[in-house]
């Protein structure tokens, strides 16, 4: 092994973002849109010639060598990317923490002090560290777009049901999605090209939005304390900037819950009605396992997980249909050209050595954030746009549902426009 090689090998196992299986190779095209890239894919998809742990030892016990790989890796390597690793996830992915008990917590090298986000950890902080250019990840409650925003990467959460999820390891089957790190703009966009390819997306998109409405998310600012907001005031500047140079208007918007009906009152109805909708499939799909095999779960997620074994199938009807109330409501609020800027996060990722009961605070504020675009089905694309205190802090951009690709030039500008004010609009 030469020099090189060590060094790459010694950052690689310093990251802590990599399962430690051994290497198989896996052949891509030669050439392709994605030629000289490489991706890592968290371990809930299934890769050929390897296991998928799920982030959890009896996962693993069970699972033997795949067979078949998931068709985002299939379209991955087709385009000529390189496979270099699978990536530890939050266990179970039921934790946007960026720690796993079990297979230990990757590093966010962007703020070492602090953690990764979760649970698709692992894969951000192999991109953010320069191990890979391309990370695939899941998003449920927020997977995606919190280790996005810890780690000062772009992250988009797909529509619901758009990007396959086949061979992979179900959550929340109605609220999972499949979503994808980048640590600039052009490696992202040429990702996004590959992987929301019309003929290999399972529902129709959106044509262009050449004209969109821009939406403020005044209840998603409102939730920021004053050095939080402060903290995006240069970007949000260059942004009004480069609106205003292209003739658009922001217009500050906020959820009418007194239109929605007496059981949606506020954010608190909507973060229980997302957590019971998760509980209930969560355990669904994992609960006969954790009670045949008495699994060892690790601090948070146990708790979780007892949490959901008690959500009855008429807590889940009730939930359901309160989604169902919220959907059709805000999707006609955003229309088919409404695009809605918000914050990612309510604050840079918590440290490293915080107490689980300022982490379970943390993930309470960060939920009343995540909640809408998932119950929703909507895309969201985190951009690393501010920071506070030396830590990234991300901004999004969310859209009408299958308005993935269309996402994409407006997700340009933003990041063109927050670092550059003068920037105009495309």
């Amino acid at each position: 092994m030469d020099t090189n090689s060590k060094n790459d090998e010694q950052k690689r196992l310093a990251s802590r973002a990599f399962m430690p299986y051994p290497e198989v190779v896996l052949p891509s095209a030669v050439g392709g849109p994605l030629a000289g890239l490489s991706f890592a894919v968290k371990d809930l998809f299934d890769v050929e010639a390897y296991p998928t742990s799920g982030g959890q030892p009896m996962v693993l016990a069970m699972s033997g060598l795949k067979t078949q790989s998931s068709p985002v890796v299939s379209q991955l390597l087709e385009a000529g990317a390189r496979f270099v690793g699978k990536t530890i996830t939050d266990e179970l992915a039921f934790s946007i923490n960026g720690q796993n008990a079990h297979f230990g917590d990757p590093v966010n090298p962007r703020a070492p002090d602090r953690i990764s986000g979760g649970s698709s950890s692992g894969s951000a902080s192999a991109v953010a560290h320069g191990l890979c250019d391309i990370g695939i990840g899941s998003d449920t409650g927020g997977s995606i777009r919190a280790p996005a925003s810890h780690c000062g990467l772009i992250g988009m959460r797909t529509s619901h049901g758009l990007v396959s999820l086949k061979n992979s390891l179900e959550f929340a089957p109605s609220l999972d999605t499949c979503g994808w790190f980048a640590s600039d703009m052009d490696t992202f966009t040429k990702a996004s090209s590959v992987l929301l390819q019309a003929p290999r997306c399972l529902a129709p998109m959106m044509p262009a939005i050449v004209k969109p409405r821009w939406m403020l998310g005044s209840d998603w600012w409102s939730m920021l304390n004053p050095e939080v907001e402060l903290a995006h005031g240069f970007a949000m500047r260059g942004i009004l900037a480069g609106l205003q140079a292209g003739s658009h208007r922001l217009t500050a918007f906020s959820i009418d819950f007194d239109a929605l009906g007496p059981e949606i009152s506020g954010f608190d109805d909507l973060v229980l009605a997302f957590r019971m909708i998760q509980a209930y499939e969560a355990w669904q799909c994992h609960g006969a396992m954790i009670q045949t095999y008495g699994l060892s779960l690790g601090p948070g997620v146990a708790e979780r997980f007892h949490w959901a074994s008690q959500v009855t199938a008429a807590d889940y009807r009730k939930a359901s249909k309160l989604r169902d109330v919220f959907t059709q409501w805000f999707d006609e609020q955003l229309g088919h050209d409404g695009l809605m800027i918000v914050p990612t996060m309510p604050d840079i990722a918590p440290l490293r050595s915080a107490d689980s009961g300022s982490l379970d605070q943390y993930r309470a504020a960060a939920m009343r954030m995540l909640c809408v675009a998932g119950l929703c089905r909507l895309p969201q694309i985190s951009l690393p746009l501010s920071e506070r205190l030396g830590a990234p802090l991300g901004l999004s951009l969310i859209g009408p549902a299958g308005s993935d690709l269309a996402l994409l030039p407006w997700a340009m500008f933003l990041m063109q426009s927050g670092t550059r004010p003068d920037c105009a609009v495309p």
